[in-house]
């Protein structure tokens, strides 16, 4: 009996990702739904399954590794996160993370907002989750998804909804004010820690596939990688995704533990997985030649994610000026090093 919880999460959301045939998604979220998954991390008493951010980041990886296009980041990481953190209850059906504000003003007590907000997966949503400003105070706000806003569907590159939502006076169903330092920064900030999970496992995904290739394939009568030039690839591509995960994991245990320098951790992690995620696409349609281009190609589920998640939530330039700002003129050798004597 495996006494790991993350072990068991990771082993459970495995088997429920991992299966092909039709309908994956609406089959994957369903079942991650009914397990209670795509709330974890949510704290139980906002009317979610509890547990921690080290929890939530084991079912983001697994989804993303594995090319599932469901919302777990958008759900959990996010909206979920938003909620609980403003005293608000996770309402009922599937919940949405917007990447923006919108504007509110008060109209007979009741909070109507304005805007275009940029929102992934807003078609299938039964609310979305927003930051908003009114009276120069940040509110978190859920708009129903009822409330009869105007929607213009569009995707990423990899085929995921980055719908279009036009707010016209949407009257919110629920709203609260939001703490201190919970801002559209702060937004953006665990937006990009999301992203920086999703991308190490897809460039993992990358690697794992690019291994199999060149150990199954052959040519001229032994296998790939045999050859050196593919081999002098391959542990280029190890050593990227190995600086993504650890990237990726080192900012999720400084944003659990509650570590003063946890926003450079987390843009350090999506400056480092943003900037690797270019360089594992290249290494590893290059490994896998005309066969990775293929629709039916795993590879080019993974990679299409890794371009289009590169850009959200801030791309490798936004974060760098962001390292570069947070370490002007202060001590910067024992944050890189961990030597605070």
């Amino acid at each position: 009996m495996n006494d790991d919880p993350r072990a068991e999460i990771r082993a459970t959301v495995t088997a429920i990702v991992d299966r092909r045939g039709e309908d994956r998604t609406g089959r994957a979220w369903k079942e991650l739904s009914e397990g209670g998954f795509h709330l974890i991390g949510v704290p139980e008493e906002a009317g979610g399954s509890g547990g921690g951010l080290g929890e939530l980041s084991v079912v983001v990886d697994v989804a993303a590794f594995h090319a599932v296009p469901v919302p777990v980041a958008e759900t959990a990481f996010l909206a979920g996160w938003l909620l609980a953190r403003a005293g608000l209850s996770v309402p009922a059906g599937m919940t949405v993370a917007s990447l923006d504000e919108a504007i509110g003003h008060r109209q007979d007590g009741v909070l109507r907002l304005s805007g275009r907000l940029r929102v992934p997966w807003a078609r299938h949503a039964g609310h979305v989750v927003t930051m908003v400003r009114c009276a120069e105070e940040n509110l978190v706000a859920v708009i129903p998804g009822d409330a009869g806003v105007d929607l213009v569907t569009a995707e990423n590159l990899a085929g995921e909804p980055r719908d279009l939502l036009v707010l016209d006076g949407v009257a919110a169903a629920a709203s609260a004010a939001a703490p201190p330092g919970l801002d559209a920064a702060a937004l953006l900030r665990r937006g990009a820690l999301a992203r920086s999970v999703q991308l190490a496992a897809a460039a993992r995904a990358v690697l794992v596939s690019a291994r199999r290739h060149v150990t199954e394939r052959e040519q001229f009568g032994r296998p790939l990688a045999r050859f050196q030039a593919v081999q002098q690839h391959l542990a280029a591509l190890a050593a990227q995704v190995t600086a993504m995960q650890v990237s990726a994991q080192a900012a999720v245990a400084a944003v659990e533990h509650g570590d003063a320098d946890a926003a450079v951790a987390v843009a350090a992690a999506k400056a480092t997985t943003s900037a690797g995620a270019r360089q594992v696409a290249a290494i590893g349609h290059q490994l896998h030649g005309a066969l990775g281009y293929s629709s039916e190609h795993h590879l080019g589920a993974v990679t299409t994610r890794l371009w289009a998640w590169r850009e959200e939530f801030g791309n490798e330039s936004h974060w760098h000026d962001h390292l570069a700002a947070a370490l002007h003129d202060r001590a910067w050798w024992p944050l890189l090093t961990g030597d605070a004597g």
